[in-house]
């Protein structure tokens, strides 16, 4: 719902948030409030030390504004917990509750003074215990106030004060918020949001330097995370609540499909032999991906044996022997990729560890074994990565026998150009060739495998016979052109529920939509959403039926947005669509689609998701396509199956239990309707 408008302006929290710190904080006052009882009804009101009296007055008004706080916070817990997220009626009184709760924070902190003047004047003489529980009780106190004004500083919205009000009578047809006054306030809330990320970008970066091209990054990194939420009026939790519906649905929807088949094939079949042979020079490269990390990744997959093996070689100088640019003064980074990879030091063309913004580390290596160079791209290990990640816009990158759009990833783009200039004007390749006429192979890791596409289209033309294996790549990085370009040359490399492999900018608003409407739709209270969802996170079950809004509409009432959906939002957009279908003249795409590069081979854990740690994992592999990523689910595991070290068990698990399983080539009639 939106954010909570007190003391004249929006905060950063709704009136359905203080359930659980006011319930917290209750339970603490209730302890407080029985411990002071319990030590006067002890002494029996009468003190036999210095100071009696002062004591006495502070534990009976302790006692008093005690039992005011623990009122106030019954009633804001109670009232907190009414209504739906999007229906605030019976949350109307929460404001008055906030002032009253504020108002209370000024007798208790002039009784935390008054306890901390007895302690220091008159608390000598009496006995140990009490002056115990009034330092404890005057400590508590101050930690109170402490946390409180954190509070305050985490809700605060710099932008509150800047949002428009929309009377939620008017269908979404008919109000014109983009005409006359509207416009220009939006338009100035807009600026005022991206100076806002603007400065905190810089903040957070204020080790880096202040050129051009940084400025550049963050200005677009602003407009874009700024513009992301624009539309609507939701707090953190209400996008909390609609993640966790919204996972719940989808495993629903997933239950109830029939499995899909698997088809088996015989030895001699293309596609079990292509299928084979990627999959084994998937798992031998991804050592490659995984080593470009470096010692921290290292260090993380082998905690108990990896920080002796480095130890030994951290800091010799191997100088001489490879050319080494910034970043790894100790040789900590090449040591582990020695370690990772099984490769000597005079198999290593060029290592670099340089990293800014657009420019990220990589290595050029002769893999003897396999008759290969390979040029391994770092993915994302520092805020710099980060930043080239978050400069998501299109960018064009035309290549030559490529018809209709040709646009790629400004971030990953650019690094990928940075590479390329390295390896071609610097003679790097020439180098590389000059010594073994080996086959070319780039592969990298997240941002890295990403990079490594961009490359591979780059280089594609000097080197015909090239080929890259993306691991993980990010879904937003090609133009539908593009991505069918590279299908002949490039291989990406998918596991599970994997997020990054389906985000995108499309599918990113597309997420927010359904955000929007699943939270709207659903009548049960924002704290058992919660509950519930996080039980359902961690122990798994059935999902939860949620009653819905719509479930006693009429069919043709259903191309209208409901009340509490219109509700969230504050201006039209079309990244917004209500619950008309996809095919709606008014769904239109604001960001150009982007795709996974190459063919995608998605390796899929059989049997249920959830299990013991220490049950046995196994895997399946089938060809995909870029279609079917466009949907971002919502997994516990959407971010461990990201990790280089558990995408490299899969891919080590799946070749050494043969026969794998092995699936078809999905077609592009045959997508997944992912909710």
């Amino acid at each position: 719902m939106p954010g909570m408008v007190v003391f004249g302006r929006r905060w950063g929290i709704a009136s359905d948030d203080l359930v659980f710190p006011g319930a917290f904080e209750l339970f603490i006052r209730l302890l407080w409030w029985l411990g002071t009882i319990i030590l006067y009804t002890y002494h029996k009101g009468h003190f036999d030390c210095n100071g009696n009296r002062v004591l006495h007055i502070y534990l009976i008004g302790l006692l008093v504004v005690l039992a005011l706080i623990i009122l106030s916070l019954c009633a804001i817990v109670y009232v907190s917990a009414q209504g739906t997220i999007t229906n605030q009626g019976s949350r109307r009184s929460m404001p008055t509750l906030v002032y009253l709760r504020a108002l209370l924070y000024l007798p208790e902190l002039l009784w935390a003074s008054l306890g901390a003047v007895w302690v220091s004047d008159d608390g000598k003489g009496c006995d140990p215990a009490t002056v115990g529980a009034v330092i404890a009780a005057v400590v508590a106190s101050w930690i109170i106030l402490l946390f409180t004004a954190l509070g305050v500083i985490f809700v605060f919205d710099p932008l509150g004060d800047s949002r428009p009000s929309v009377a939620p009578v008017e269908p979404l047809g008919v109000r014109h918020l983009e005409s006359s006054g509207g416009t220009q306030f939006l338009s100035t809330a807009r600026s005022l949001a991206v100076k806002v990320w603007e400065s905190r970008l810089r903040l957070l970066c204020c080790c880096l330097p202040q050129d051009e091209s940084n400025r550049a990054a963050f200005s677009s990194i602003s407009q874009l995370v700024s513009g992301f939420f624009s539309d609507t009026d939701l707090v953190a939790s209400d996008i909390a609540a609609g993640l966790a519906l919204l996972h719940q649905e989808q495993d629903k929807l997933e239950r109830s499909r029939d499995p899909d088949g698997i088809i088996d094939h015989s030895p001699s079949s293309p596609i079990e032999e292509d299928l084979e042979s990627d999959l084994t020079n998937a798992v031998h490269l991804m050592h490659f991906a995984a080593a470009a990390y470096g010692w921290p990744l290292y260090i993380y997959s082998n905690l108990l044996s990896g920080p002796c093996k480095l130890c030994r070689d951290c800091c010799r100088s191997h100088s001489a022997e490879y050319d080494i640019v910034g970043g790894d003064h100790l040789g900590c980074h090449f040591s582990s990729i020695l370690q990772s990879t099984g490769l000597h030091y005079r198999d290593f063309i060029h290592v670099s560890f340089h990293n800014q913004i657009y420019e990220i580390p990589f290595f050029v290596s002769l893999d003897h074994k396999r008759e290969f160079i390979i040029v391994a791209v770092r993915g994302t290990l520092s805020f710099k990565d980060v930043l080239t990640d978050l400069s998501a816009e299109c960018e064009s990158l035309p290549v030559d026998g490529v018809t209709g759009a040709c646009y790629t990833h400004k971030g990953i783009s650019q690094a990928a150009s940075y590479i390329y200039r390295k390896l071609v004007n610097d003679g790097i390749l020439n180098q590389a060739f000059s010594i073994v006429p080996y086959k070319l192979v780039i592969t990298g890791h997240s941002l890295g495998a990403g990079a490594a596409a961009v490359l591979a289209i780059l280089l594609r033309s000097s080197f015909p016979t090239l080929k890259c294996y993306a691991f993980s790549p990010p879904g937003g990085l090609l133009s539908k052109a593009l991505a069918d370009y590279s299908k002949d040359f490039v291989v990406s490399v998918v596991l599970g529920k994997d997020l990054v492999p389906r985000l995108s900018l499309p599918n990113m608003e597309d997420l927010k939509r359904k955000i929007l409407k699943i939270v709207s739709n659903c009548n049960k209270p924002k704290y058992r959403i919660l509950l519930q969802g996080c039980w359902y996170e961690l122990f798994g079950g059935d999902p939860d039926d949620f009653p819905s809004e719509m479930e006693n509409r009429r069919e043709q009432e259903l191309s209208q947005p409901l009340l509490g959906e219109e509700s969230l939002l504050i201006r039209h957009s079309s990244s917004y669509q209500s619950l008309a279908s996809d095919d709606s003249p008014l769904h239109t795409v604001p960001h150009m689609p982007l795709f996974l590069p190459g063919r995608v081979l998605h390796i899929i854990e059989d049997g249920s998701t959830r299990r013991f740690c220490i049950s046995q994992v196994r895997y399946r592999a089938e060809w995909s396509n870029e279609m079917a990523f466009r949907s971002i689910l919502i997994s516990p595991r959407m971010l461990v199956d990201h990790m280089p070290d558990t995408l490299l068990r899969a891919l080590e698990s799946l070749t050494r239990d043969k026969p794998y399983a092995l699936c078809p080539p999905i077609s592009n009639q045959s997508q997944h309707n992912i909710v």
